[in-house]
């Protein structure tokens, strides 16, 4: 299964357990496969340089270093604005259209006001962990 993962389901994924760090082992047994836009990249190297400066132990390389190798790197075009409150989340919409995701994993409140966009489902990651990872 295809899909994309919001900033904070990536890095929640990294630093806790529970439902983005099942994703994320998900991703590494070869369960489903993670999308990225170079915008979506670099909105995640963003993200790691504010933790660095607030919390010296705290290292994400290793898992952008990963991401970098092993996710699908899509090239997405840019999409008509759809969501109005947070127009940066756009890069997730257009992601997924372009790498024909199934799911966006997000917990972002903007973008679960839709649930679906062109067919692609938009969930919560306790979600799509119950409805496609449980049994696997």
């Amino acid at each position: 299964m295809r899909i994309v993962l919001d900033t904070n389901v990536f890095i929640s994924g990294v630093f806790f357990t529970g439902p983005p760090h099942q994703i994320l082992k998900a991703w590494r047994d070869g369960k489903v496969q993670i999308l990225v836009s170079p915008s979506i990249l670099e909105e995640y190297h963003r993200v790691r340089i504010e933790l660095a400066s607030q919390f010296n132990d705290v290292d994400l390389n290793p898992f952008l270093d990963l991401l970098a190798v092993q996710a699908e790197i899509i090239l997405a075009p840019s999409l008509p604005l759809v969501i109005d409150e947070d127009p940066s989340d756009n890069k997730f919409l257009e992601c997924a259209v372009a790498g024909n995701a199934a799911c966006i994993v997000r917990g972002d409140r903007h973008l679960l006001k839709l649930s679906n966009f062109q067919e692609i489902r938009i969930l919560k990651p306790r979600d799509f962990v119950q409805r496609y990872l449980r049994g696997h």
